[in-house]
């Protein structure tokens, strides 16, 4: 069952980090805002010393609905922005929200009641990527087939059930009480880590199909390839302090790297049949992945996925395996009691 609330204070706390976000941050709030059938509510807003009209846009946010909180992040990091507005959060039940994610009106009322119905310590959905220009369009396609991100529901949908982490999260208060907020020292790859900490203390992450938020993926090649490169070189320090935490899709990138080295040296050494094997299975999942989504999507932003699939792959990989991160070891403030 879902924990007591106390019906005078907010029961349910929306917490948001950002910083230069005035363009995405007023649609994130009100998405927040304007959930039905919930509790009592509050958004508390952490900015990472933002230049741009992010604050103003906020505080007219707050003057205009007293649910909405702005407080200072000073580091700018996410996680720190994260722990800041936990701290400062009144529910006993944490919804993280992205500037860039738009909330669906239920989205609140829906994870409640999945709480409650599964005992979970955390819920959440699917990552719905979504674009609008053609190379947008192409990033969300990519975003959401097997074939460019393994089998993580998050971002390819399935069936409701316990996973290894989920979009955002729906937290139960008491699960961060238990195992400490989101670890400080890691800029990407903070919420994969903490739902571990939370699995492994004995708590249940729980996906439900019905709590797909919306998501604006990268623009162009660049920034996703940057992305991707960031994801891969936070990836590799989370396996370093939790090996046990690794997944058979996180090395999918890593092996094809792998593979494709080894291509070149066959090559040279004049195995012609047998350096081939990689790079044309490899061709063939993306022309086959590419054409199986144009078909079915019906969108030209498709044909993209043959520069996209191999731009994310190969920044991820080489992130993961030449990061050459020092790892200042695990910054886990505590959350005491309410």
């Amino acid at each position: 069952m879902a924990e007591p609330f106390e019906s005078a204070s907010p029961q349910v706390s929306v917490v948001i980090p950002v910083r230069n976000e005035e363009g995405a941050i007023a649609a994130a709030v009100r998405s927040a805002l304007n959930q039905i059938n919930t509790p009592p509510l509050e958004v508390i807003v952490a900015d990472g010393d933002s230049s741009d009209g992010t604050r103003a846009a906020v505080t007219a946010l707050a003057h205009d609905d007293s649910r909405v909180r702005l407080i200072s992040n000073d580091s700018g990091t996410t996680p720190s922005g994260l722990n800041a507005a936990i701290r400062q959060a009144r529910g006993n039940v944490i919804v993280r929200c992205d500037a860039h994610s738009v909330l669906p009106v239920d989205y609140v009322s829906t994870a409640l009641q999945v709480l409650a119905d599964t005992g979970a310590d955390v819920v959440g959905g699917t990552q719905r990527a979504t674009g609008r220009g053609f190379w947008q369009r192409t990033v969300a396609i990519a975003m959401t087939t097997p074939f460019g991100v393994g089998d993580a529901r998050f971002h390819t949908g399935g069936a409701a059930g316990a996973v290894d982490t989920v979009y955002l999260g729906v937290f139960r208060r008491g699960a961060l009480e238990r195992v400490g907020l989101f670890d400080e020292s890691l800029r990407r790859n903070q919420d994969y880590e903490l739902n571990y900490r939370i699995r492994d203390s004995g708590g249940v992450v729980y996906f439900h199909p019905e709590l797909a938020v919306d998501y604006e993926p990268r623009s162009n090649l660049i920034e996703l390839a940057r992305q991707f490169h960031q994801y891969g070189t936070w990836k590799r320090l989370v396996l370093r302090r939790f090996p046990e935490s690794l997944k058979w899709r996180q090395l999918a990138a890593p092996l094809l790297v792998v593979g494709l080295i080894a291509s070149i040296i066959l090559l040279i050494v004049g195995q012609r049949l047998l350096a081939s094997l990689v790079p044309g299975a490899y061709l063939i999942g993306v022309v086959g992945t590419t054409l199986l989504e144009l078909a079915r999507r019906r969108d030209l932003a498709a044909v993209g996925l043959i520069a996209a699939l191999p731009t994310m792959h190969l920044s991820w990989a080489f992130g993961f395996m030449t990061s050459d991160l020092a790892d200042p070891g695990p910054s886990i403030p505590k959350l005491g009691p309410s």
